[in-house]
Order: C-alpha cells, then sequence, then structure tokens
C-alpha cells in the first residue's frame, strides 16, 4: 500500500534561545552540564536575567528534539506531519509558521489553548557540550487529543520523542500512537533523548515501548543507562529485546547500528564540534530519510553520521536550506553508484 506520509512525529513543541557561556558561568547557574533539565518559567526567567549580557548574540527557533528529526527529514525531501501542543501567544503563532515553513505539515489547530508556548534555554560551553533548561509550558498537556490518526494510517513511519515519558498525558499519547501504528502496519520508532529522561522516567520509557518497537534511536550513555548494563558490548545485546532494529551515536566515534541481523558499525566525519545540540535529531532524521529513499543501514547510518557532523561543526540544532539540498545531493549521487 503506498503512503504519502513518510514520518510521522509527536514530540515537544518548544521556542529555542540557544546562548553562549563559559563553563565557570554554567556552574554559577548552578546547571547540570549535559543534560535537558525540567524548570519552571520563574527560574528559567531568572537564569535570562543572569544572562542579559549574553542575549544579544541568542537566537530564537522553532525546536524540541522530535520537531528537529522530521524538519531535518523535511528538509532532505521526506514527507514530514508533526503533531505537538502550543499555546495561543506569539511564540505559539511563531512556533506553527516556523515549522510550516520547513515543509512540515501538522493537525489543523484552529482553536489554539490559553496558556504559555513551550520554551527551552540552551546553555552552549566552549567544549560544544549542550545543557538545556526547559520550561515545557502547554507542552506537558500534549495528549492523544493532539494525535492524527488519518495522517498516522497514511504514514510510513511514526517518530516517538522520549521526552513525552516526563508527562502523563504525553506518555499517554505516545502509547496510544504506537498502539495504533501497530494496527496500521506503520513502522514505529522512538529515541530515548536524554541521560537524563533514562534516568529519572525509565518506567515510562519501558511503558512507551511496549511489547517493543521497530527502531530505537540513542547515545552510548542513554543505551547503557537504559538496559542497566556497564559496557556497550551488553547494551547492545539488551537493546535488541526491545527492538527489532537500532542505531546508537558515539559522537565523533560514528554510530554502530543493528539491522535486525547484523551489527554495522559507522564513522564519523573529522569535524571540530562547536554546538552539539541537535545533533542526535538530525542523525534520525537523516537516517529515517535514507531509508524511505531504498538505502540499506549501512548507507543509512553513514549518511546520518555526515549529517550530524555538519550540525555539530555549526551553532544552533539546525542546517541551512542550501546545506540540507547539498546533502540531499551526496545521498542522490551514492544512490546512483549503488
Amino acid at each position: 500500500m503506498s503512503r504519502s506520509i513518510d514520518i510521522y512525529g509527536i514530540g515537544n513543541a518548544l521556542v529555542d534561545t540557544e546562548i553562549t557561556l563559559t563553563d565557570d558561568e554554567l556552574n554559577a547557574l548552578g546547571v547540570e552540564k549535559g543534560v535537558m533539565t525540567l524548570i519552571d518559567e520563574a527560574r528559567q526567567t531568572e537564569m535570562i536575567n543572569q544572562l542579559n549580557n549574553h542575549l544579544v548574540a541568542s537566537k530564537r527557533a522553532s525546536g524540541g528534539s522530535a520537531a528537529n528529526t522530521v524538519v531535518g527529514a523535511a528538509y532532505l525531501g521526506s514527507n514530514a506531519f508533526y503533531s505537538c501542543k502550543v499555546a495561543n501567544d506569539e511564540n505559539g503563532a511563531f512556533y506553527l509558521n516556523d515549522i510550516r515553513e520547513a515543509g512540515v505539515a501538522t493537525p489543523s489547530q484552529t482553536n489554539l489553548s490559553e496558556g504559555i508556548t513551550g520554551k527551552c534555554l540552551v546553555l552552549i560551553t566552549p567544549d560544544a557540550e549542550r545543557s538545556m533548561n526547559t520550561f515545557l509550558g502547554i507542552s506537558q498537556e500534549f495528549s492523544v487529543h493532539e494525535l492524527d490518526l488519518n495522517a498516522l494510517a497514511n504514514s510510513r513511519f511514526v517518530y516517538i520523542e522520549g521526552y513525552l515519558v516526563s508527562s502523563p498525558t504525553g506518555r499517554a499519547a505516545a502509547i496510544k500512537l504506537r498502539e495504533e501504528a501497530k494496527k496500521q502496519g506503520t513502522l514505529t520508532t522512538l529515541s530515548l533523548s536524554d541521560p537524563a529522561m533514562v534516568q529519572f522516567f525509565r518506567d515510562g520509557l519501558l511503558e512507551m515501548i511496549g511489547d517493543g518497537v521497530d527502531i530505537i534511536f540513542c547515545n552510548q550513555d542513554e543505551a547503557i543507562g537504559f538496559t542497566q548494563t556497564q559496557s556497550l558490548d551488553d547494551a547492545i545485546t539488551q537493546l535488541k529485546t526491545f527492538a527489532k532494529q537500532f542505531a546508537i551515536t558515539r559522537g565523533a566515534q560514528g554510530a554502530v547500528i543493528f539491522d535486525g541481523k547484523h551489527l554495522i558499525e559507522v564513522s564519523a566525519p573529522k569535524v571540530t564540534a562547536i554546538d552539539t545540540n541537535g545533533a542526535g535529531d538530525m542523525f534520525a532524521g537523516a537516517f529515517l530519510h535514507a531509508i524511505c529513499q531504498g538505502k540499506d543501514y549501512k548507507t543509512a547510518g553513514e549518511f546520518a553520521c555526515i549529517a550530524a557532523a555538519k550540525v555539530v561543526s555549526q551553532f544552533g540544532p539546525r542546517l541551512k536550506p542550501e546545506q540540507y539540498a547539498a546533502l540531499k545531493l551526496e545521498l542522490e549521487s551514492e544512490l546512483e553508484l549503488k
């Protein structure tokens, strides 16, 4: 059966503000480095006030992990659909307009709820590490009501953001989407998202995975933490009990891919990393796009590593339109060679 949507993603809708600072400044803020921390609006405002002298260089963008993934896939040429929850405020209008301009379809949301659209303060230190401080706002109310089952029935993949686990209604929506996807014959994919989600919400992630998904995306720390093992080899063995296939990213060391039969190691291009925000999101988007184009898992993994390397070599979780276009040509020329 032919399906017009390649990837249907769900996740938190967050307007990102990205700021560079030193490690000393990060420590002075009392921020845990390298993870996503949920905070309230008052704490976020306090941090912004403390970083007032940095805001001149900051930049606003529509974000959220799954949003970054489907936007990347859409720019590469996939047909993408995204469900989220934004408020009837200026940031909500900005968010929907921004993601639609990127080529991602969304459900028609004519009656937006009153509230505050989610916001994420992304702090980048000189070692390129990102530390995210997230006020979910109305995003924490994302629920089954925001799902579009018609779009699901017309999709090849669903992509579920692991960050939804921190919200009871978001977790229930993720479970519902996975269950409905299996009924419709839609392939299910899920990201573990962040070491903090694995550490504090593992039981919820297990509920979201249920009796298993088709593909899990994670990094090495998340894989080891989620499987409660001590080594990558042991984590690989255990992940096979949760997913038919998976991709484990390893930063500059590339990625380990399991295609259901074989374990495949792929290398990453050598680049100077200045901002790791969005690298895993781009990896997943590029990987799924390549699979939708008929690539094997090895080629998809190699392409995803190239795309992620481009993201970490500049500020921001996304590439410029012309960079996506160049990547698309690279993949298409590689297809011709195959």
